[in-house]
């Protein structure tokens, strides 16, 4: 476990136009990170990068698909022309659907897994060799309470988280040589535009305010306290906990109260 400063640490960070992604890159800049941030959505980066410029924070940007292998070159091409390098890959960007999996198909559980998981693996990939030569290296991967104990309506979301949780777990093994960490972040719901944007189910309106769950600054500055402090993994909600132990002291009681959430 390696403590680590995050003032003038190079942090790329991925779907950060909005929700916890947004917050992320508000906080760090405020602790003094130097971030290079990407999203679909440019013009909410020009806005955040404007607003952040208020502040005298400074950042870089990189619009695009995070799907785009394209892209993931970009980035790192744009975190060494900016930066000389990088030190911090926070893994964010996600989607979800709410639904019975009976009644799903093919393509919603492949786009889930392509933006949850392939995506964030291969941005790693690519990234590795850069990160090797960082100062303090570390990999963020922001996963769910959910890639720990599954339930039902979200099997596509939980599939990926529970995929990108084993992934983290074993390269953050087979790093330990190479000295670059891997915190693993599982929040639990979230006060975010994510709940905006389902690929299915019932979507919260535009402009409607999401009450329900932890404000996504709080899971920033949650995230941020875990990157300095050098954890290994953090779960952000005592409810989150409680899930998680319940689940493995006692699995069918589990079963049987997840169950019931089904219906």
């Amino acid at each position: 476990m390696v403590k680590r400063k995050l003032r003038d640490a190079r942090v790329l960070v991925t779907g950060a136009s909005s929700g916890i992604g947004r917050a992320l890159v508000c906080e760090l800049g405020r602790r003094g990170a130097r971030i290079l941030m990407t999203a679909r959505r440019e013009e909410r980066l020009q806005h955040l990068q404007q607003d952040l410029a208020k502040s005298q924070i400074k950042t870089h940007y990189v619009a695009g698909d995070i799907t785009d292998k394209g892209l993931r070159q970009s980035l790192l091409v744009a975190a060494v022309e900016c930066f000389g390098g990088i030190d911090i890959l926070v893994n964010n960007a996600g989607v979800g659907a709410v639904g019975k999996f009976i009644e799903s198909d093919e393509a919603r559980l492949r786009e889930i897994m392509e933006v949850n998981f392939f995506s964030p693996v291969e941005l790693v990939r690519v990234a590795l060799p850069i990160l090797q030569k960082g100062i303090n290296p570390m990999i963020v991967n922001v996963g769910s309470v959910l890639g720990h104990r599954a339930i039902p309506q979200k099997s596509e979301y939980c599939c990926a988280k529970f995929a990108l949780h084993g992934f983290s777990d074993a390269i953050r093994a087979e790093l330990v040589a190479s000295k670059v960490d891997v915190l693993l972040v599982s929040p639990s719901t979230t006060r975010s535009d994510f709940f905006r944007s389902l690929l299915a189910g019932r979507q919260e309106p535009q402009g409607a305010v999401v009450s329900r769950g932890m404000p996504s600054e709080v899971v920033a500055r949650l995230t941020a306290n875990a990157m300095a402090a050098g954890r290994h993994e953090v779960i952000l909600t005592s409810g989150g906990k409680l899930l998680v132990w319940l689940d493995r002291l006692c699995p069918p009681i589990m079963d049987r109260v997840v169950s019931q959430w089904g219906h």
